[in-house]
């Protein structure tokens, strides 16, 4: 299984970006879908969560609102657009998937390599 995030860069404050993760190697749409990020000398945190069809959706208070989650099923896709960004959303940003969708990354099977987002004021 393999899951690529892409996407991230350096913006600033008030910017967009929107962040890729192609995913292969497993039944995409039996999978939900997750992000997290972790900032410098944090853990890793919950960011937003996406059921297999894309009809449910949860959001950490902190992006809610921001941030929106979305998938591409035929192209084994989800997708974060992040909206508004500010220099607390700096942070290496994380795919996942899972069989359910879930805020804790306990829940979560398989993991991609981040993307680092940096947001300056």
């Amino acid at each position: 299984v393999q899951l690529q995030a892409s996407g991230g860069g350096l913006v600033q404050a008030g910017d967009s970006l929107r962040l890729s993760c192609a995913a292969s190697g497993l039944t995409f749409s039996n999978y939900a879908m997750g992000w997290f990020r972790q900032a410098p000398g944090k853990e890793r945190e919950f960011v937003a969560t996406i059921g297999w069809n894309g009809r449910v959706t949860y959001y950490a208070d902190s992006v809610k609102g921001r941030f929106t989650i979305s998938r591409d099923n035929a192209n084994n896709a989800v997708y974060l657009q992040m909206n508004s960004l500010q220099p607390e959303d700096t942070a290496v940003y994380y795919c996942a998937a899972a069989k359910v969708t879930h805020s804790s990354e306990i829940a979560y099977d398989y993991w991609g390599r981040g993307t680092q987002v940096t947001v300056s004021s």
